[in-house]
């Protein structure tokens, strides 16, 4: 069972940003053991604050995950990856990690489409594809848009190490989803290699 510490980290990760009242709702707890769970993490470094007026009354803090707060959601594996990563560029160069990646690619698209066969329309590819790269430890969700397109949402990376020392992995990653969601138009909105919080992706049917 998770704690009530736990929980507010995965809240921050997944939801970003919020205050001390939203937190203590979300959790089951009074704002001022919320407070108290706040401070505690602060003084561990996992999470920081900024300082927002909103009308009158006394300004609210709004709370966020520090860098260290998100290294409690580990990269997988990510020194074995990256020693394995610079042994292939040396040993085959830059075109042989090319040819890795793509491998990836392929064998990736072979398990998600069978995972999304059957699925007929496009939420219901969405909500399918969502939760195998949830499985897959990118915390993925999917919502609609008032204006009827969709943002595919991926709260974590778990191979960001990996997609940071070589990006072929991300430019794969966006040519998967094209594939998966097809005839609808997938374009990044935001990337955590590009400073974002998390990688969202906005589908157009």
């Amino acid at each position: 069972m998770r704690t009530t510490s736990d929980q507010i980290l995965l809240l921050l990760k997944s939801k970003g940003p919020a205050q001390t009242k939203a937190l203590a709702e979300a959790v089951g707890v009074t704002r001022q053991a919320a407070r108290l769970q706040m401070e505690k993490l602060a003084a561990e470094g996992l999470v920081e604050h900024v300082t927002e007026r909103m009308g009158v009354g006394r300004p609210r803090r709004s709370w966020s995950l520090t860098a260290l707060g998100n290294g409690r959601f580990p990269d997988t594996h990510a020194q074995m990856t990256l020693e394995l990563i610079e042994a292939i560029r040396g040993e085959f160069g830059d075109e042989g990690m090319d040819r890795l990646v793509k491998r990836r690619e392929q064998a990736t698209q072979v398990g998600y489409r069978k995972a999304l066969d059957g699925a007929a329309s496009l939420e219901e590819r969405l909500d399918r594809l969502a939760q195998v790269r949830a499985a897959e430890g990118y915390m993925a969700e999917w919502s609609r848009r008032e204006d009827g397109a969709y943002l595919l949402i991926e709260n974590h990376c778990p191979i960001c190490a990996a997609a940071s020392a070589c990006q072929g992995f991300c430019r794969s990653e966006l040519t998967l989803f094209e594939t998966m969601l097809a005839p609808a138009r997938v374009e990044r909105a935001e990337h955590i290699l590009a400073g974002a919080r998390r990688c969202a992706y906005l589908v157009t049917p």
